[in-house]
């Protein structure tokens, strides 16, 4: 192709002196990198921590919805005099009613002035991304149902990025763009100390709201396969009323380009699938390719992903095309979020809490 292009060069401007317009497609714009919109994305996010000067702390990276991460750390306190709730669940189930909107907007206004800050993304990706100051986050006023380490808290000031969920190969692009150093006259790399996936997926061998925890993603279509040590186990979300499976997950193209057949094929063969996303193995591809051989981030770095279950697609009945999962995806979901922030906030002997199920 190099050769091609640079004979044709040489040939236009001796003979015939024009210029001349090279688009390339997409697929070989994915193959050499060029992520155009998810490099303007992640840049705008480093320029945003450097600006903050918080390029020394340690980052933790949680892909999730732009609500249960706000709520579980901000709600407890900005609604303590407003409402009242029996646990982190009820809070959450009535946060998410419709009606309460003015509530919702008070957790807001609280967490803007706590350490939260929102980057909106009008360049290409769509994606939000919340920023949480840890440093200026009041431990005192957590729930005691989050699990958390205050004096680490106040040592380490960790900052949470949150971004919105990606979508298929979206995930690739993102957190490969994400992971890179920064580049230009103030240069640093990230201290990522962890990334957690969390989102919904559908099951193979549940019903809707139930759990999967992942051991490996499976990339269908391809012989791409990427085993992972995932610091979630199934034993972390135990004794909470919601079934929990563990096992390999398929990253599918779409979802309605599934059939029965395939999805009972790696559900009962040697591959004992438990369910399908599509987004798992693009963000594996990119950590494990900063992790293990770019060097980006540490090679140990702690990895969690989980997903709930927002439908069956061998179960009659329990399909997408079922309905949404309505409220009954609002206990799952926050499961998930308390479980990653005790991960990363430290969860110590004396604050352990029996989350109420």
């Amino acid at each position: 192709i190099v050769y091609g292009l640079g004979r044709t060069s040489v040939r236009e401007i001796q003979e015939q002196h024009v210029d001349r317009e090279i688009n390339f497609t997409p697929m070989l714009r994915d193959r050499v990198g060029q992520h155009l919109y998810g490099e303007r994305w992640a840049t705008r996010i480093k320029q945003f921590i450097l600006e903050n000067g918080w390029q020394t702390r340690p980052i933790h990276i949680i892909s999730a919805n732009p609500h249960s991460v706000v709520n579980c750390l901000y709600a407890p306190a900005a609604l303590a005099e407003a409402t009242s709730w029996d646990n982190l669940f009820d809070l959450a189930y009535k946060l998410s009613q419709p009606a309460q909107q003015e509530l919702r907007q008070q957790v807001a206004d609280y967490a803007k002035t706590h350490g939260l800050h929102e980057l909106e993304d009008p360049g290409g990706t769509n994606l939000l991304v919340q920023l949480i100051d840890t440093a200026r986050l009041e431990a005192r006023h957590l729930s005691k149902e989050l699990a958390h380490d205050p004096k680490l808290i106040k040592s380490a000031q960790p900052l949470l990025l949150v971004m919105d969920y990606a979508f298929g190969e979206q995930a690739f692009e993102t957190m490969d763009e994400l992971l890179k150093p920064f580049e230009g006259d103030n240069a640093f790399t990230l201290h990522v100390a962890s990334i957690s996936i969390m989102g919904k997926a559908g099951i193979l061998t549940g019903d809707k709201g139930d759990l999967m925890i992942p051991t490996s993603h499976i990339f269908e279509g391809t012989a791409d396969n990427y085993p992972l040590d995932n610091d979630f186990t199934k034993a972390d979300f135990e004794g909470h009323g919601i079934d929990v499976y563990e096992g390999a997950m398929i990253t599918v193209l779409g979802t309605s380009l599934q059939n029965k057949d395939i999805l009972a094929y790696f559900k009962n063969s040697s591959w004992k699938a438990v369910g399908l996303e599509m987004e798992g193995a693009h963000y594996q591809k990119a950590i494990q390719s900063h992790a293990k051989i770019r060097g980006s981030v540490q090679p140990d770095i702690k990895i969690r992903y989980a997903y709930y279950a927002s439908d069956n697609p061998l179960l009659t009945g329990a399909t997408l095309a079922s309905g949404s999962l309505g409220t009954l995806g609002v206990k799952p979901t926050y499961l998930i979020t308390m479980k990653c922030l005790e991960k990363i906030l430290g969860k110590s002997p004396e604050t352990r809490q029996s989350n109420p199920a």
